[in-house]
């Protein structure tokens, strides 16, 4: 009896914690796959409810250091890659954005995309990099998480690939031919 009540307790401090999550930022992170209720809580520790001090969402991940960032002296390149800093959001949506590399959301397939593009290290900013915008967003304009958006970019992204399959296979001197899906 004793270890169901601890659960039942556990879920009720998470669904606590998510709905003063909710309250203070208006508008649910945790719905963004990949991101719990501790992931918005560091968001509140770290950064706060006014995101005003952030123009843009290019300037929240820079200054949470969860983008590219390349340091340019004289015309040159002298260092590349991403900021290091003592930053708990920063940590928080890493751990976010490795979880998502199983995922079967469509964060997940840009986050397996970027893997298979770029490494794993690199997939991982990327994926961050992503969640920092959609989080500005959320909290800037008070609108909840839509799936749907990523899903026209996937479907947008599919299309694009499959045109390039076609244009490589005309190259060969092939045709592509859709197979008939089975019932």
């Amino acid at each position: 009896m004793a270890p169901q009540r601890r659960k039942r307790r556990g879920n009720e401090a998470h669904f606590n914690l998510q709905a003063h999550c909710y309250r203070v930022l208006g508008t649910d992170l945790t719905a963004v796959p990949g991101l719990q209720a501790l992931s918005a809580q560091a968001v509140i520790g770290e950064v706060g409810t006014d995101f005003s001090k952030f123009p843009n969402a290019a300037a929240f991940s820079f200054w949470a250091a969860l983008c590219p960032y390349n340091d340019v002296t004289g015309g040159k390149v002298v260092k590349r890659g991403t900021r290091q800093v003592n930053n708990r959001l920063a940590v928080a949506l890493r751990m976010a954005a490795q979880s998502l590399a199983h995922d079967q959301f469509h964060l997940g397939d840009y986050h397996r995309r970027m893997r298979a593009r770029l490494g794993p290290a690199a997939a991982v900013t990327a994926t961050v990099h992503k969640l920092a915008r959609i989080i500005y967003h959320l909290v800037t304009t008070g609108e909840a998480y839509d799936e749907s958006v990523l899903a026209r970019e996937q479907q947008r992204q599919q299309k694009r690939h499959e045109a390039r399959l076609r244009s490589r296979a005309r190259s060969f001197g092939f045709e592509l031919v859709p197979i008939p899906a089975s019932s």
